[in-house]
């Protein structure tokens, strides 16, 4: 058994009845997020009377019975509350990255998203998961994708469409992770198994080239470190196709 779920099982006999694991803790165990964070973080009830354990983090909040669910065994707050909970403390990106990870692994839909936004008009952190929503895409394929678009949205650029799938006639080409129609323009996130699939990527780009898609290929330095070159790269690409 993973020694973190093996911690989070023990962790969880501490908890006062109605507590449930959340914030990244959550995340992690609803498969949003690769790593459960450096502290353990639970959510109690208001009248549980604690608010510390050794080696976590309490905080003290009603959770309604939607608001809690199984996740690998162990009461967790459901996906919707745990989206909530994260757009308080992260930027509105990787709120996004959030939201976009738990669209692709089918746990909300946007429906879910929209509907639990417009009922829920006094709740905290409601107003940053309507921004959150405006951006959201169930079609991203990873994190870094999901940053990748931001990037460019952010800085005022047309929102790029996500896999879309190319083709020449019947013969399929390539489906870049965004893509812009209009200018026959991909990018691409070129990841840790990029090294491992160089030869098929350079057969799949010759093909898209070969058919009149422009392609820019960017790194998470190149996302992290050199946002401004990311947008200035696109935006010269997307002016010259014009």
């Amino acid at each position: 058994m993973d020694s973190r779920l093996e911690a989070l099982r023990r962790a969880s006999e501490r908890l006062p009845p109605g507590a449930a694991f959340s914030g990244l803790t959550a995340a992690w165990l609803l498969g949003l997020e690769p790593q459960p964070g450096d502290v353990v973080e639970a959510t109690a009830p208001a009248d549980s009377g604690i608010s510390t354990r050794a080696e976590m983090r309490i905080r003290r909040a009603n959770l309604g019975r939607c608001d809690v669910v199984a996740a690998r065994g162990l009461p967790t707050t459901s996906a919707l509350r745990t989206l909530r909970d994260l757009c308080l403390r992260f930027s509105l990106t990787e709120s996004v990255v959030f939201a976009d990870t738990a669209l692709h692994k089918r746990l909300i839909t946007v429906a879910d998203l929209a509907q639990w936004a417009k009922t829920s008009l006094n709740h905290h952190g409601v107003k940053r998961l309507r921004t959150v929503l405006r951006y959201v895409e169930p079609k991203a394929a990873s994190p870094m994708e999901t940053r990748l678009r931001m990037r460019v949205v952010l800085a005022r650029l047309p929102r790029p469409e996500p896999q879309v799938p190319i083709y020449d006639g019947h013969r399929f080409l390539g489906r870049p992770d965004l893509y812009y129609r209009d200018a026959r323009l991909g990018l691409e996130y070129d990841g840790a198994t990029h090294k491992n699939s160089v030869l098929e990527d350079n057969r799949r780009q010759n093909l898209l080239i070969g058919a009149g898609v422009r392609l820019l290929r960017f790194t998470a330095s190149d996302i992290y470190n050199s946002p401004d070159v990311v947008v200035a790269q696109v935006r010269s690409a997307l002016r010259a196709a014009s």
